[in-house]
């Protein structure tokens, strides 16, 4: 029987995606960002950061480039068997139309005053030293969903460098972008910077979908 979700096809979900109400395509040709406002209510949001504080570690990167402080954040692997976790993960795939089985594990991340990420794409580099470590069964990163659990009293933006384009944070607000260009390459455009938090708490909750099966 087939699937009743698209494939991880760039065409299909970004045509799954903008069917859904509310989405607003940023106007650049260089990348397909999507931004929807109230994706989540505060109430649902605010149980996702108690989850996040739990079990929140040092967040780390795939190939390590040398600067220490590249990023700073705190990440916490959630727990799928917990209804909240289950629910937003059935939900985002509803949403994008990708099998969940492409999906990777939702992660939370939490930055304090200071903390950022600095300019990086969410794809692995095919020449990176952990290139086959994290590619070689699911294949490279194709969409990231990502939303705002809170806002911050000050900073935490996220900064699309080659476009221009700053997103602040909102409670609730999802994006969604493709992280390859229409003919299925990595697409350098996506370099994106969370940008350091001046004030307050910054929670986000992140799904990365995959080429092939996850795991």
């Amino acid at each position: 029987m087939a699937s009743a979700y698209a494939t991880h096809a760039p065409d299909t979900t970004a045509q799954r995606i903008v069917s859904n109400p509310g989405v607003q395509r940023v106007p650049n040709p260089r990348l397909e960002l999507y931004i929807v406002k109230q994706f989540l209510d505060p109430a649902f949001c605010a149980r996702l950061c108690a989850l996040i504080d739990v079990n929140r570690r040092p967040s780390t990167i795939a190939d390590p480039n040398g600067d220490h402080y590249f990023r700073t954040s705190e990440t916490c692997d959630l727990d799928h068997s917990m209804p909240e976790v289950a629910g937003l993960d059935a939900l985002l795939s509803a949403w994008s139309g990708i099998d969940p089985a492409y999906g990777e594990p939702l992660q939370g991340q939490r930055y304090e005053v200071g903390q950022e990420f600095k300019a990086h794409t969410d794809y692995f580099e095919p020449g990176g030293q952990d290139f086959a470590k994290f590619c070689s069964v699911a294949g490279n990163r194709t969409w990231t969903l990502m939303i705002y659990l809170n806002q911050p009293e000050a900073g935490g933006a996220t900064r699309f460098k080659v476009i221009d384009k700053t997103v602040q944070p909102e409670t609730g607000k999802l994006l969604a972008w493709n992280n390859r260009r229409s003919d299925g390459s990595l697409n350098p455009a996506t370099l994106h910077h969370g940008m350091k938090v001046r004030k307050g708490l910054k929670y986000v909750i992140t799904k990365w979908y995959r080429e092939k099966p996850w795991g």
